[in-house]
């Protein structure tokens, strides 16, 4: 599983993994935040430096070290040592200062609602979960702010600057309905992208796919060794130099429809890590988007993929139930000023 950069001093990416499922989100006081790291099976008996640098990664030992000196801890408060083993099921509280986080969209709309679900329109910008940039202006604590006395579960995920249809449980039970329900493939997705240049008509891209050993640590690719990933797609509306493709996954791969349409030529307009590349996504992530890079980006400060369609089987009915997201304002305008087709 690839780990969530958690700890200060690692690259802030706007594609970076969330925080892992086994680490829980904790109390914040105003300059403070409190993660709990929980010690899985196959690390039982490693020293807790090589844990840590296994569960952050991207970081020097002797970071590691530092952090395990002067921000890791027992939950009793007792301090470690970096030699220290590990137990499986042992837990470790780190506390660390609060980023000075990003401005992101703090609204969504809902779609729709009852019972069991939610529904969301989640705008292009808002991440998700916590992450090494984000931790009060993520999805889940806008939740946590609009629904206190809900413990929701969200069913899947999409990026941080992909817009549109997002599936929320209202409870453990509809949680893990809808958990299985994408797991078995019974719910069916359906995107928007813009891409660039003049794909066919339609097509299927089967093409299995991993996390490559690249500079950002993020960065999925075709692999003849990687997890199956299957892609329908069809135009459905051409411009001079772009494309605008309905894209279907059929399997639910990290960034599956960013790689699978980059890998036939056709990356999506404003990708910055599929269609400008690693050195241009590093330096954006380095240096904000100036004119210069925005220009290399598309001059589109998001990439221009948006969830437009969900069909999922009811946690209580069990009938089938579809949302739509309508194309976000800043994508129809972007559209509207393209070159027509000739």
């Amino acid at each position: 599983m690839t780990v969530a950069p958690i700890i200060d001093g690692v690259p802030p990416d706007d594609d970076a993994p969330e925080v892992p499922d086994d680490v829980a989100e904790g109390t914040t006081a105003p300059e403070m935040i409190t993660l709990r790291i929980e010690v899985p099976r196959e690390c039982d008996g490693w020293r807790l430096d090589h844990f840590l640098k296994r569960r952050i990664g991207r970081l020097s030992r002797t970071r590691i070290q530092g952090i395990i000196a002067t921000q890791i801890s027992l939950p009793d408060g007792r301090r470690v040592r970096a030699s220290s083993p590990v137990h499986a099921g042992q837990v470790f509280v780190l506390c660390r200062p609060a980023p000075a986080e990003p401005p992101v969209p703090r609204h969504f709309e809902v779609l729709y609602e009852d019972a069991d679900v939610l529904a969301l329109d989640k705008p292009a910008g808002l991440p998700m979960h916590t992450t090494a940039k984000f931790w009060k202006n993520t999805l889940v604590a806008l939740l946590r702010e609009r629904y206190p006395d809900e413990k929701m579960e969200i069913a899947h995920r999409i990026d941080r600057e992909t817009s549109g249809v997002l599936l929320v449980a209202r409870h453990h039970q509809a949680a893990s309905w809808l958990k299985t329900a994408f797991a078995r493939r019974t719910v069916s997705k359906q995107y928007l992208a813009l891409v660039k240049g003049q794909p066919p008509d339609d097509g299927v891209i089967d093409m299995p796919i991993r996390l490559l050993d690249s500079p950002t640590h993020l960065m999925m690719g075709p692999a003849p060794d990687g997890l199956p990933a299957v892609t329908r797609f069809r135009v459905v509306q051409r411009f001079a130099d772009y494309a605008q493709c309905e894209a279907s996954p059929e399997t639910g791969r990290q960034h599956q429809i960013r790689v699978h349409l980059a890998a036939i030529g056709h990356p999506i307009v404003g990708d910055k890590l599929y269609g400008g590349g690693e050195p241009l996504f590093m330096r954006a992530c380095d240096e904000g988007l100036t004119p210069e890079l925005l220009a290399a980006f598309d001059n589109l400060p998001r990439h221009a993929l948006h969830a437009h369609r969900l069909t999922f089987p009811h946690p209580t009915t069990r009938q089938n139930m579809t949302v739509e997201s309508p194309l976000p304002p800043d994508l129809v305008d972007y559209i509207a000023g393209l070159a027509p087709a000739s």
